[in-house]
């Protein structure tokens, strides 16, 4: 955005589809974005007035360009209400709205924060990141989210593109056109240095994602908030983000719930479905992803044949589920490590770390390494007990 000086007053253009009565006299879209903004900002009451006069007679003195600055940066903010979709059903993500968004500090801290939403696939990861994105975004002068990072990390052009996305999303500008990776991450750094940014990188996977697309905390402005959603914990330790939220399986009240939204299209289960209940619960293990698949599923079934298919699903599970889950599973780079996952799922679940690490290197697996991957990237925990765990799924 650039404000230039025309025959002694200032032109202020700003870049969405606005009235221009509606700012000469205050009234629509843009009327009610000046008063939130008046509401938010510390000037006096005649300042306020000396500006709405200023607007409706054609602009602001020149003398005061300063203040025009600040008027539009914090006006272009409170017009961009761009919001992402989050669920249709987002049970239980305000909670965790509420824990993560105390983690960023926003109100009290300047520093540049980047933290970490960790967990397996189908836990609601995304989901969270969305939310939180739509509930702080209008804090920051510039923000972005990019979605899918893992699956757009296949060729040079993607990762140009999603540097690119980032420029224009903060900037709101096409004017710098990022040619390579290298270039890119100068860019990036000249541009976002000199703003508060709010940055979503969603699915990352590989180190080299981190260092092309928020490269290090001198790129961010003061006060800016990088949130990473990964499946994998030592990504997040080697770029030393300690910084963490582990997401939170649903508890049974909450799978319940986001169950019978999609099984009922209500928010509690029909009385026929009483004596299902149990297996429900047990199958999903709290996976949002799970409950959503089998509630949607099961409501196509006829109510008598719900229990031959969850015996069914037990077995077999639901593809759609299958293979976001099987991304960890295939994201293993070393075959022993995959093979230690299988031995821990077929024979090992409930016993012992040591014993089962003392087992499996007699086999030559170095499982004492083997486990601490499959902990990182959440295909297996280990409980108080120091027993190893799995989800059902």
């Amino acid at each position: 955005m650039e404000i230039g000086r025309t025959g002694g007053m200032v032109v202020v253009p700003v870049f969405y589809e606005v009235d221009p009565s509606e700012v000469r006299h205050q009234e629509g879209q843009f009327g009610k974005a000046l008063e939130d903004l008046m509401s938010t900002i510390s000037i006096d009451e005649s300042t306020k007035s000396n500006w709405k006069r200023e607007l409706n007679i054609g602009g602001i003195a020149g003398n005061e360009s300063d203040d025009v600055k600040n008027i539009v940066e914090h006006v272009t903010r409170l017009l961009d209400r761009t919001e992402l979709f989050v669920a249709e059903h987002p049970v239980g993500v305000e909670s965790r709205v509420e824990t993560v968004t105390k983690l960023l500090n926003i109100e009290n801290s300047e520093d540049v924060l980047l933290l970490g939403i960790w967990g397996m696939g189908g836990m609601g990861k995304t989901t969270l990141a969305k939310a939180i994105y739509n509930q702080i975004g209008s804090k920051f002068e510039g923000r972005s989210f990019l979605l899918n990072i893992r699956e757009l990390w296949e060729t040079d052009t993607n990762q140009v593109s999603l540097q690119q996305q980032i420029l224009c999303d903060v900037c709101k500008t096409t004017a710098f056109k990022i040619h390579d990776i290298e270039s890119g991450k100068n860019i990036l750094k000249e541009r976002l240095s000199q703003k508060k940014v709010l940055l979503v990188l969603d699915d990352v996977n590989e180190l080299e994602q981190l260092k092309a697309l928020c490269g290090s905390h001198e790129w961010f402005g003061l006060g800016s908030r990088i949130i990473i959603t990964t499946r994998n914990m030592r990504l997040l330790r080697l770029y030393e983000i300690y910084q963490v939220y582990a997401i939170e399986e649903m508890d049974e009240s909450e799978s319940l719930k986001l169950f019978s939204w999609h099984a009922f299209k209500q928010p509690s289960p029909i009385e026929d479905f009483a004596k299902h209940l149990t297996d429900v619960i047990s199958y999903s293990g709290g996976l949002p992803l799970a409950l959503e698949v089998l509630g949607s599923y099961l409501s196509d079934c006829e109510t008598t044949d719900w229990h031959k298919v969850l015996e069914k699903l037990k077995c077999i599970p639901h593809d759609q589920v299958q293979e976001k889950l099987k991304v960890s599973f295939d994201g293993l780079k070393d075959f022993t490590e995959k093979q230690i996952f299988l031995d821990i799922a077929c024979f090992f679940i409930g016993r012992d770390r040591n014993d089962v690490i003392r087992i499996l290197n007699g086999c030559g697996y170095f499982a004492d390494i083997g486990i601490k991957v499959l902990v990182e990237r959440a295909l297996v925990t280990v409980d108080n007990r120091n027993k190893l765990r799995m989800h059902d799924l």
